[in-house]
């Protein structure tokens, strides 16, 4: 198996654990879309309710100055987010 397909593998293997409720692999998930800026990776983690995957987008939102993702995630309940936004706003 070559190196593209086995981190394609273990990916599905973390997703699928993921869905079960396995914390370990929402954690080891939550890490790796982190380290690769994967947005939408941690926008699924956030929506099934992992906080540190709405953190990191919190983060990362802010550093790129996106007003949209913020809004979206302060919509979703995010008063961290609200709080960037506000301090964006002054």
């Amino acid at each position: 198996m070559s190196e593209p397909d086995s981190a394609a593998s273990e990916m599905a293997e973390l997703r699928a654990r993921a869905y079960e409720g396995d914390q370990d692999a929402i954690d080891q998930l939550v890490e790796l879309a982190g380290s690769r800026n994967d947005l939408d990776e941690l926008r699924s983690l956030a929506d099934v309710g992992s906080s540190d995957a709405v953190d990191i987008l919190v983060e990362l939102a802010g550093e790129r100055g996106d007003r949209a993702e913020l809004q979206r995630l302060a919509t979703a309940g995010s008063q961290d987010a609200a709080d960037v936004l506000e301090e964006m706003d002054s």
